[in-house]
């Protein structure tokens, strides 16, 4: 089981939402997030200045069986992408267990309904 942690821009998360539920992926957590790279910029608009180097986005928790750890970065990739810089990050690391509360179910079985 691999646990992926992604950060986004806020305005992609529509799209990512969709692109990752046509490719299977049902459910995953998010928050909203707030973070300052190495861009500093500002930004003038009708003649105030804004600081654009703290930017919201969202961070998006997802956990998924080996076997989905492909498609669902490249749903990932394809859906937060934008080119520019501050498109996210996103991060994979190893879970040693998943339990289901409801029933006890342990690993993989915890994470999907079988038929």
């Amino acid at each position: 089981m691999k646990k992926i942690e992604a950060i986004i821009r806020k305005t992609k998360f529509e799209e990512v939402k969709e692109t990752l539920h046509e490719s299977g992926i049902e459910f995953f957590s998010f928050w909203d997030a707030r973070g300052v790279g190495m861009a500093r910029e500002s930004r003038v608009y009708r003649g105030i200045a804004y600081d654009t180097s703290s930017i919201e986005r969202l961070y998006l928790q997802i956990v998924v069986r080996d076997v989905n750890l492909d498609k669902t970065i490249d749903a990932l990739l394809n859906s937060a992408a934008t080119g520019e810089v501050g498109d996210g990050k996103i991060f994979i690391s190893t879970l040693d267990e998943s339990i289901r509360i409801r029933t006890g179910e342990k690993g993989d079985e915890s994470l999907y309904i079988k038929d």
